[in-house]
């Protein structure tokens, strides 16, 4: 019995990203950090655990850098870490899936949780995935779970305001934002977790094959530029400014 909590290393929000070559060049991004709805997963996982439901087991999968993630992790309240070692880019969704679910199973945990969608590729597909992968009940789009009687509540937003799920165990929860203040490691807390062991796997260890991506990127671009701001001035303006919001921007 416990929580896995699936995170995932991303770019931080104020990194620059560069493209080289058709190509995300991640070697030109200094910055790096948890993909922030896997934030709140993991504070809800502690929060769980407090209430006595068992050890938070942190989970990524990723490149060797990705292992920080499951520092910052242990800094803040994380049991055990496994990382599921890749450098492949080339992985799809489903072999991504595959591998976590795999980890999953070799934690024995019988609770998943992960951010309702990753911060750089916002597809939303890995809570889902997982939860199907391992035949588990799955509830999206959650803000805070609770434990009762050996039934988890999940609060999420409904189309009619909050409302409460209850599911049995085994079950899988994608976290949107919430109110649950986050919290933050301290220097003691990162030295400590620093001498914490993490269980490196690879795809070979946990039975996943990986070679037959059903998935090619052709090439990445950058956005296009934003055209220059107008600017207005004088009340002898007030009619162009009113017709453009009218008819360009459709705000009124």
């Amino acid at each position: 019995m416990g929580v896995a909590v699936l995170l995932k290393q991303v770019p931080d929000t104020t990194a620059k990203i560069s493209v080289t070559d058709g190509r995300v060049d991640e070697s030109s991004i200094t910055k790096w950090s948890i993909s922030p709805y896997d934030e709140y997963a993991l504070e809800n996982a502690i929060r769980l655990k407090e209430l006595g439901y068992g050890d938070v087991v942190a989970i990524t999968c990723g490149p060797a850098r990705s292992s920080k993630c499951l520092v910052e992790a242990a800094a803040v309240g994380a049991d055990k870490l496994i990382h599921v070692v890749t450098d492949s880019s080339s992985l799809d969704s489903i072999q991504i899936q595959a591998l976590l679910s795999a980890a999953v199973k070799e934690s024995s945990c019988d609770v998943v949780m992960c951010g309702k969608q990753a911060a750089d590729t916002n597809s939303g597909s890995t809570g889902p995935g997982v939860a199907s992968a391992l035949g588990y009940s799955c509830v999206g789009a959650v803000t805070e779970v609770s434990i009762e009687g050996g039934v988890i509540s999940a609060t999420r937003l409904g189309p009619s305001g909050l409302e409460e799920v209850e599911v049995g165990v085994p079950c899988v929860f994608t976290f949107d934002k919430g109110d649950a203040e986050l919290r933050r490691p301290n220097v003691r807390g990162i030295m400590m977790a620093k001498k914490k062991p993490i269980d490196s796997l690879t795809s070979d260890d946990l039975g996943v094959d990986t070679s037959n991506s059903a998935v090619s990127v052709e090439s990445h671009s950058s956005p296009p530029e934003k055209p220059p701001g107008k600017k207005f001035v004088g009340i002898e303006s007030v009619p162009e400014v009113v017709n453009m919001l009218r008819n360009d921007a459709n705000v009124i």
